[in-house]
């Protein structure tokens, strides 16, 4: 029998993109509402406790309504796309890579992570466990992405050609992934995060710049490198490049989804110095690919089953 996935949502960017990948699959059966029902209560309600996973892509408040709606009873079990549970007791962080494969597959719910802190997160937490790099160090992330993780409103702007070359945002300070980062890569203090939007419709790369001859064990490019390295071995999503000679990293505005995520580490002569960068599709591995990929493993699918690796 297939499994019963209900998207509360699908009519959002994410939300279209899952259905997308699912579709073909016949290990799944979708559930889905007429358009005069999408936000009818009751009619939620019904898909919801009838799903065996609902795929949440909804606001913060409506994914937390939306697990309201489920009767503990019913067996349904979660993957909420929002941000709403990311820091939330008894969710399971949805990142197979840094809490396991197994953790994930056994949740009841899963909340998949930001765009942002994913690239951060895979970035920061393997080499902060591994005692390389310290957990009370001030970090601070520059990112851009694509326009397609900005809501219906900035993708209408940016593709009626009146939106600008580079959007800055985020000036409060107060940005709704901080959290996240915080918690699951076991931070004394929030990161200091510099947000930014370019004309690309998908795509994005997250940096970590360190200075390493100032953290007390005086770490070297070389090190966290082969952490990540070492980390992620063996890994079909996450892959860390080796080759020196990369000189430049590019997103190209016709990019095709990509589910997989890139790490680089740049040293400087000497190797005190570094640029971790980490460059992944926002709408793949950053939103609809994770979800697929929590999917596969709460139906004890092979993980990648359905998933697109090539050039964010």
């Amino acid at each position: 029998m297939p499994h019963k996935i209900f998207i509360d949502g699908a009519a959002g960017t994410t939300g279209l993109e899952i259905a997308e990948r699912l579709a073909p699959r016949s290990e799944f059966s979708l559930i889905t509402l007429d358009d005069d029902r999408r936000k009818d209560a009751g009619a939620r309600r019904e898909a919801l406790n009838e799903a065996d996973v609902a795929i949440l892509c909804l606001p913060d408040d409506a994914a937390r309504e939306a697990v309201e709606l489920i009767d503990p009873a019913s067996g349904t079990r979660v993957i909420d796309a929002s941000s709403a549970h990311r820091t939330t007791e008894g969710w399971c962080y949805g990142f197979p890579e840094l809490v396991g494969t197994e953790r994930v597959a056994d949740a009841r719910r899963v909340s998949n992570p930001g765009c942002y802190p994913t690239g951060f997160l895979g970035l920061i937490a393997p080499l902060v466990r591994a005692g390389l790099v310290p957990a009370d160090w001030p970090y601070t992330v520059n990112a851009v992405s694509g326009y397609s993780g900005g809501g219906k409103a900035l993708v209408e702007r940016y593709e009626s050609g009146e939106a600008p070359g580079f959007r800055a945002y985020g000036y409060d300070l107060a940005h709704k992934h901080l959290p996240e980062m915080k918690a699951h890569a076991g931070l004394d203090h929030p990161v200091l995060f510099a947000p930014a939007v370019v004309p690309v419709y998908r795509g994005m790369i997250v940096e970590v710049p360190l200075h390493l001859g100032a953290m007390p064990n005086d770490p070297h490019a070389d090190a966290l490198r082969g952490a990540l390295a070492e980390f992620y071995e063996g890994s079909q999503v996450v892959k860390v490049c080796t080759d020196p000679a990369q000189k430049e990293l590019l997103l190209e505005p016709g990019a095709e989804p990509d589910d997989g995520m890139e790490l680089f580490v740049f040293g400087n002569e000497g190797g005190w110095n570094v640029r971790l960068v980490a460059r992944l599709d926002n709408l793949g591995k950053g939103a609809s690919g994770a979800a697929v990929q929590n999917l596969n493993l709460l139906c004890g699918l092979p993980e990648t089953a359905g998933l697109k690796f090539g050039s964010a």
